[in-house]
């Protein structure tokens, strides 16, 4: 569905990638990361007012949430406010959604000065795209890696949240 949604909430979830998952050309191109646990990958999202996915990118698990928090805010089309946890508290993020007219409920760090004020109430809610990730998580196959193509992967994460969210 189109047109403007109140509240959207972004974050993102590592996914250990299954030893099968490895070999092909170019790991990083295929999103799969090294860190301390090993290979994984990072599904990020963002969902509506409703917990429903709107936007599911992927990257390597080594790969930073708010890299790619711009690419799912561009591609999620109008909404009045972001919420998001303290991981997205960037001034650029913050410019970013200022231009587009949406209010960034984000809890400051520790390391900022001066706390930037946010809607505690509306935070509340950011609950959501947590419940999201759990209920996509009951899908084996998303729950872990098996496929060695980024492409195949997120084509299996996109499957599960179509039946999860849209055929009831």
């Amino acid at each position: 569905h189109s047109g403007i949604f109140d509240g959207a909430a972004i974050d993102a979830t590592h996914v250990k990638a299954h030893r099968s998952a490895a070999g092909a050309k170019g790991a990083f191109a295929q999103a799969i990361g090294r860190s301390r646990g090993g290979r994984t990958t990072k599904v990020h999202g963002l969902v509506d007012d409703h917990g429903r996915p709107r936007v599911l990118l992927l990257s390597a698990g080594n790969i930073n949430d708010i890299s790619i928090a711009a690419a799912l805010i561009q591609a999620a089309g109008p909404f009045r406010k972001l919420l998001a946890d303290k991981g997205y508290d960037a001034d650029h993020l913050r410019r970013l959604l200022a231009e587009r007219g949406a209010e960034a409920v984000i809890p400051s760090t520790t390391s900022r000065r001066a706390p930037i004020p946010y809607d505690t109430l509306a935070y509340k809610d950011r609950n959501r795209v947590e419940r999201m990730w759990c209920r996509l998580k009951d899908f084996r196959r998303v729950a872990t890696r098996y496929d060695k193509l980024a492409r195949n992967y997120l084509s299996s994460v996109l499957l599960a949240a179509t039946c999860a969210y849209w055929l009831k």
